[in-house]
């Protein structure tokens, strides 16, 4: 297959698994650019991958001719600032998650993305990983029926992370986007646009120099009258339990589905109609791969973006999803800063 869409890469931490492309027989991208802020590392990293383009200007990126499409993975809070460059430059974009962090840089994605009719995709894993791509097929089909109550987690022991990535500290990294956003996207794939939010907040002292709090309760109500809540955990010492998972409650059935790194996932599912309502389980293997794990995850979502550019389908989940998402964590902000329930915009 001819290597004919060019890639080019913003951020070398978890954007190091765009290389894999190159690799990639059945893909038409081709990572033609890197760039990150450290010069002896992306020099680096180009050389062992024979990338033409290595630079710390991300715009020397954004601008080369050869390159079609830009992945952003640099730091959560740099996110609009590269892909509003990348739009007005006339680049489809792969941003990972979360899309941006305010509802001003939301407002434009939105604006640039319908006026160019470029493509955008947000980086959302758990849209990819298998055991929750599964769930979502069951959930279509209708095999829990009427959605009565839902709940997804993501609970992940920050420390080490943030050794490694002190940007997190120092921005600070807003966890409320870049942590609790997993969830939210994932129950908004199932069940459609959030009405309302109730959220309450702690911060803890394991992550030293982490200056706002990381954990948090989140109550949701939905648009269909779905209810639902998230526990979205990052400064505890890591429980006993699956890093990612998804709880949804039918009229016909129940179904939890969970992920950790380096375990796999699985499905857990038990059916009103099923005598002594047994429980059915399947697991999946694990899909660690590449720089943070993501690699497959990667892989799969730019194979969907592939297909999206080549026959001009929508992304999913598109800029419109990742300012939903950003619009359910400034109103989760507001709810706990005054403690009351508060309305989430989805109008963009």
């Amino acid at each position: 297959m001819s290597k004919d869409i060019g890639v080019g890469v913003i951020g070398i931490g978890m954007g190091e698994n765009m290389l894999a492309l190159n690799e990639d027989s059945n893909s038409r991208f081709e990572v033609r650019g890197l760039c990150a802020k450290t010069k002896n590392k992306v020099e680096a990293l180009a050389q062992k991958w024979n990338i033409p383009l290595a630079t710390t200007d991300y715009r020397e990126i954004i601008d080369c001719k050869d390159i079609d499409v830009i992945g952003i993975y640099s730091p959560d809070h740099l996110h609009g600032e590269h892909a509003i460059a990348a739009l007005k430059a006339g680049k489809h974009v792969v941003c990972t998650k979360p899309m941006v962090t305010t509802m001003k840089d939301c407002e434009e994605i939105v604006r640039l993305v319908d006026e160019t009719g470029l493509k955008f995709l947000v980086g959302q894993t758990m849209r990819f990983d298998p055991e929750f791509v599964n769930a979502k097929r069951m959930y279509d089909d209708g095999d829990l029926g009427e959605i009565i109550m839902a709940e997804a987690h993501y609970v992940h022991d920050l420390r080490d992370v943030a050794d490694f990535t002190p940007w997190r500290i120092e921005a600070p990294q807003d966890l409320m986007f870049g942590g609790a956003c997993h969830p939210i996207d994932v129950l908004r794939w199932f069940l459609g646009d959030i009405d309302e939010v109730h959220v309450y907040a702690r911060k803890s002292a394991l992550i030293p120099g982490y200056p706002i709090e990381e954990n948090f309760l989140i109550n949701l109500k939905f648009k269909n009258g779905v209810i639902g809540r998230i526990m979205a955990a990052y400064g505890i010492v890591h429980p006993p339990m699956p890093m990612m998972g998804l709880g949804l409650y039918g009229a016909k059935g129940s179904l939890i589905s969970d992920y950790t790194d380096f375990k796999g996932g699985h499905i857990k599912v038990v059916f009103d109609k099923l005598q002594g309502l047994p429980e059915l389980s399947t697991s999946f293997e694990p899909i660690m791969e590449g720089a943070y794990g993501h690699g497959k995850a990667v892989k799969q979502y730019m194979a969907h973006f592939e297909d999206c550019l080549i026959n001009d389908k929508q992304p999913s989940p598109d800029c419109r999803d990742g300012a939903k998402s950003i619009a359910t964590g400034i109103a989760g902000w507001e709810s706990v800063r005054t403690g009351k329930p508060v309305k989430v915009r989805n109008e963009f």
